[in-house]
């Protein structure tokens, strides 16, 4: 414990790039006797590094104090682009039990038929499943009954055609059961526009259907099984319609966690002014702070959210999005602009996410993929500086201090830095929606605990010697919200 607190033999040092030198022997140093200067110079070269990229982007845009260790927050997603069902079964009478081989006897305008119909989110919140993980919002699972149907709407069905026919049926809805199916809503429907009957009513999609086990399809591939209502049509005089009300709020919580980091040093070795960094203590002090947010930036992307022996942990960005963000995979060996490309276009979707991601952290090696990508067009193939390839480098900046790569694809721009934390993890590309993350340092009445500094002298046992002790002081912690928003590469 003593040698936290002393400044060390300064007699000696190493020289870890002359294998003949020795290993601490004064006689046989590089620079010679210590206490001479021999023009040496007063500065001494330092590696630095982008250390924190995702805490500093937090610390600039997304601060938000709480004032409560385990703080609670709710999500609101709006319901309007989700009235849509899937068809479950189809009939000719009430209660139908089977989806029929073609259209026959619904085809016609005036024909008379009954539809079961299904979702695949919950109507509590209006939570959809997320590409990638485990389905939780199959047909007939818990709260997933379409309460959005009213009598006099005008409902869209879509059908495999046949030779010539169309490629969808419009009924309005008559009346309305939803008593006699659980969590599924049957309607009376009359046809409006037809179809040929040969043609095949499309029914459950296999990847939301019951025990489907993981959401594979994105939006683009489940919209022709989606049944959305297109409108309302009334007689004249016929009154005030009917009416639904949604529930578009859901409820989470985080927590914060105490970060700490200490140092000790004696007043003599504070007194004492040294050759390279005269102030030992400022360069140990600055060393510490430089440590301390580097174990938060580690925290903040690898910690999980649990409280454990009365310690709490707050949750990192890579933990949520492998629990509850999309998840694509991503082989820089095998991968091709093509198949990113595809990756983009469901999780970007606007039936889908509401809002993009606004920085994308990677590893080096996907770094470098991305760079690659973006270039080899250009240093290649280029035929005109009109030309140029569907992902593109745009652009170099900094943020905050951190670099950005800016790359221009079909879905918008992707703002893309590097986070060496990453690498030698199974993480390629953490796609994060910062305005849906925050930092929530606690501060509450007058105390705040966002990076404080407690200093105190400590006098050791049986020593007589006090020893001036720094303890530098985080407490925060991680808030997360709209899982489409945050994705994950692996």
């Amino acid at each position: 414990m003593a040698d936290l607190f002393k400044l060390g033999d300064f007699e000696e040092a190493t020289a870890p790039n002359n294998p003949g030198a020795g290993s601490g022997n004064s006689a046989t140093l590089l620079t010679g006797a210590l206490r001479r200067k021999y023009n040496f110079g007063d500065r001494v070269s330092e590696l630095n590094v982008a250390q924190d990229p995702f805490f500093r982007f937090l610390s600039k845009v997304s601060k938000r104090p709480t004032d409560d260790p385990v703080f609670k927050y709710t999500e609101r997603r709006p319901s309007w682009h989700k009235r849509y069902a899937y068809v479950e079964f189809l009939g000719a009478s009430t209660g139908p039990s089977s989806l029929p081989a073609t259209m026959d006897n619904f085809e016609s305008k005036g024909d008379v038929w009954y539809a079961k119909m299904g979702c695949d989110y919950s109507n509590q919140g209006n939570l959809q499943n997320i590409l990638g993980q485990s389905v939780a919002h199959d047909l007939g699972a818990t709260n997933t009954k379409p309460n959005f149907f009213l009598v006099g709407q005008v409902v869209k069905f879509p059908t495999a055609p046949a030779a010539g026919g169309m490629d969808y049926v419009t009924a309005r809805v008559e009346a309305i059961d939803e008593t006699t199916v659980a969590e599924y809503t049957e309607l009376k429907l009359v046809t409006i526009k037809g179809c040929l009957s040969d043609d095949v009513p499309k029914g459950v999609p296999t990847s939301v259907a019951t025990g489907a086990g993981t959401t594979t399809e994105s939006e683009e591939a489940l919209a022709p099984y989606k049944c959305y209502v297109i409108g309302s049509a009334y007689e004249e005089g016929s009154g005030y319609p009917d009416t639904w009300k949604d529930q578009p709020w859901s409820t989470q919580y985080g927590q914060t966690q105490i970060w700490k980091t200490a140092m000790a040093m004696t007043n003599t070795a504070r007194a004492t002014s040294l050759k390279y960094n005269s102030n030992e203590w400022a360069r140990v002090w600055k060393e510490h702070l430089i440590s301390h947010k580097w174990d938060i930036e580690q925290s903040l992307l690898f910690g999980s959210k649990v409280s454990n022996s009365d310690i709490n942990y707050t949750q990192g960005a890579v933990d949520y999005c492998t629990n509850y963000g999309n998840i694509f995979s991503l082989d820089i060996n095998t991968k091709t602009a093509d198949d990113f490309l595809d990756d983009l276009s469901g999780y970007m979707d606007p039936r889908y996410a509401s809002q993009s991601p606004t920085v994308y952290f990677c590893p080096t090696s996907v770094y470098n993929w991305l760079h690659k990508l973006g270039g080899y067009f250009k240093n290649n193939l280029e035929v005109s500086s009109q030309f140029r390839a569907d992902i593109a480098m745009t652009g170099k900046k900094k943020v905050f201090g951190v670099d950005i790569s800016t790359f221009s694809t079909p879905y918008g721009d992707i703002n893309v830095a590097r986070n060496i934390h990453l690498d030698g993890t199974d993480i390629k590309l953490l796609g994060i929606g910062m305005k849906n993350c925050a930092w929530r340092p606690l501060n509450g009445n007058g105390v705040n605990r966002d990076t404080s500094v407690y200093v105190g002298v400590q006098t050791l046992e049986n020593s007589g010697i006090d020893r001036r002790v720094d303890l530098i002081l985080t407490e925060g912690g991680m808030e997360w919200s709209m899982p489409e928003s945050h994705a994950v590469w692996k």
